[in-house]
């Protein structure tokens, strides 16, 4: 698939709004565009001139692509204004992708890069990309809004349609291109002094619409980790933004902030530039501790490290797949009070979306943290993360209210059989990939009918152009990727009563660092009714090459 670097270009402002051009590359789609040659430029996002507005129904795939630009070299001292004995010297340069084997000399180790949104048909051909503004572009300075990704964090920028269907959302930083450690850094409102990190950024939701313009609102949750996900509820007169993440990355015990800032948010869309918007705390909108399930307190506020998120029927629904703390499952949030009290339940029929931020009592945080108003979706397991290694969801899609498909993006294992050539680990899996789950009306309960593998090729190293060959030095373990399972997914209803999904590889490999691999965007078509899989397999629709990553997928801006 050829791409186009998505230079931006702005036009106008309305309410505080970027307006863009975004870059054609398919006539076939926009037949008014001139189909004009592309050329390749030397980072491997190739450039070109002419507009296109996003089409519904088309695809929109957030990517990210790397740029040396962050001058580490092997005398820089890791984490950035590190101090003490919690010092160490990178022991890579910033080629990609040896810099990423500074991860194991720094546990926070990330680097921003531009943010792109590619707009494609459903079986893959590419229309055009916007590049989100960054640092990088001329034009840009500190002073306009602007917003990147950490190029290795895999759970960001998942893409959700808004609830009136005219906008997508994702999370990011404010911070230029280039820059280390931001992941893990503080935000400017909430300091945690035993973070090692030193840096602070606000954390960012970008909001496209259907026209192509582009604002941000910031806010100062999760500092010390990173937002996932947001969706803009904007159906019916609403307007607020709901997002998931974690938060953290000090000692105990953590500062108030660090506690609000964790997991769900609920925040208010603004109009106004980045440098103009006036922030305060933290405004959690959810939470859950698995002391409601009868287990012991974990460290406050870890439970509440979210990934996936989505709404259905007005109800809000959460992952939990990684970290030791809680449990790896999918949540509600229950507005009613009545819905779960034990820690399971169903959502209440005809229950509304949150209005409002979570109610606490500022002198018991620390010892309680937030009140709980979160669920397990009964069917779903309640077994502790630090328990159990085959639950790791991530993005959750319903095709209708008795059916839903999860997405597993497996446990990361590198086992690796050298006589094989395969992670064996995630070739044994039967979990990860694509779980279809049924509700079953006499249990009053959900249950896993099936997972799809087909097609995926778990645990099998595959080619990427240009990357090196044979084993990394440092880990010890061959650089070819292999997919592990899925993480982000959106979903369609088809006509003939089946559905297609298409979802985001997630990747096992002996890179320092596994979210730095090029990953791919893959498609499945899946009978409605069928009760036990059939010959469905997915097939490859998208991949990133050299240098690059995708991380979320959603329907354009626009689309019913």
């Amino acid at each position: 698939m050829i791409r186009n670097s998505g230079q931006i270009t702005a036009l106008r402002r309305l309410s505080g709004r970027r307006t863009v051009r975004v870059v054609a590359a398919a006539a076939i789609i926009a037949p008014a565009i001139t189909m004009l040659a592309l050329a390749s430029s030397a980072s491997g996002s190739p450039t070109g001139p002419g507009v296109a507005d996003l089409i519904a129904g088309n695809l929109l795939v957030s990517r990210s692509v790397y740029k040396d630009v962050s001058g580490i070299t092997t005398s820089t001292q890791l984490p950035p204004g590190c101090a003490g004995t919690g010092c160490a010297s990178a022991i890579s340069n910033g080629m990609y992708p040896y810099v990423f084997n500074n991860d194991t000399v720094d546990a926070s180790f990330g680097i921003t890069s531009p943010i792109y949104l590619d707009q494609i048909t459903p079986t893959g051909s590419l229309v055009n990309s916007l590049e989100v503004p960054n640092s990088l572009e001329a034009g840009v300075p500190s002073t306009k809004d602007q917003m990147v990704t950490s190029f290795s964090s895999k759970s960001e920028m998942a893409l959700n349609l808004s609830t009136n269907g005219n906008d997508v959302t994702f999370m990011g930083y404010a911070a230029p291109v280039g820059a280390t450690d931001v992941s893990n850094s503080n935000t400017p409102g909430v300091t945690d002094p035993t973070n090692p990190v030193s840096g602070a950024y606000y954390r960012v939701v970008g909001e496209l619409d259907a026209q192509g313009k582009l604002h941000f609102t910031l806010t100062n949750a999760y500092s010390g980790n990173n937002g996932r996900a947001a969706i803009l509820d904007n159906a019916n007169g609403d307007d607020a933004l709901f997002t998931a993440g974690n938060a953290g990355n000090g000692s105990s015990p953590q500062p108030n902030g660090i506690i609000l800032g964790a997991g769900t948010q609920i925040l208010t869309p603004e109009t106004k530039a980045e440098v103009a918007q006036q922030l305060g705390a933290p405004t959690p909108v959810g939470s859950f501790n698995i002391t409601e399930l009868g287990k012991k307190a974990d460290k406050i506020g870890k439970d509440d490290n979210f990934r996936g998120l989505t709404i259905f029927d007005k109800v809000l629904y959460y992952t939990k797949g990684s970290g030791s703390n809680g449990v790896n499952t999918v949540y509600f949030l229950d507005t009613t009070g009545t819905a779960c009290p034990n820690g399971v339940g169903l959502p209440v029929p005809g229950a509304p979306l949150p209005s409002s931020q979570l109610a606490y009592d500022s002198t018991t945080l620390q010892a309680n943290g937030l009140p709980s108003n979160m669920c397990i979706l009964k069917g779903f397991t309640t077994t502790l993360a630090k328990t159990t290694t085959t639950s790791f969801p991530f993005g959750v899609w319903f095709a209708n209210a008795t059916t839903m498909y999860v997405a597993d993006e497996g446990n990361g294992s590198t086992t690796y059989s050298p006589a094989t050539g395969i992670y064996t680990d995630a070739a044994a899996s039967t979990t990860s990939g694509l779980q279809k789950w049924v509700f079953n009306s006499t249990t009053q309960s959900w249950q896993l009918a099936y997972t799809l593998q087909n097609g995926l090729n778990l645990g099998s190293p595959y080619v990427v152009a240009d990357y090196p060959t044979g084993n990394n030095p440092v880990t010890r373990l061959p650089w070819a990727p292999a997919t592990d399972g899925l993480r982000n997914i959106t979903g369609r209803v088809n006509a003939d009563g089946t559905v297609t999904i298409w979802g985001i590889t997630s990747t096992v490999s002996g890179s320092g660092d596994q979210g730095a691999d090029p990953n791919k965007l893959m498609s499945i078509t899946d009978s409605l009714a069928a009760t036990s899989p059939g010959t469905e397999s997915f097939t490859a629709v998208d991949k990133a090459n050299f240098g690059e990553v995708l991380r979320g997928v959603s329907f354009t801006p626009g689309t019913k």
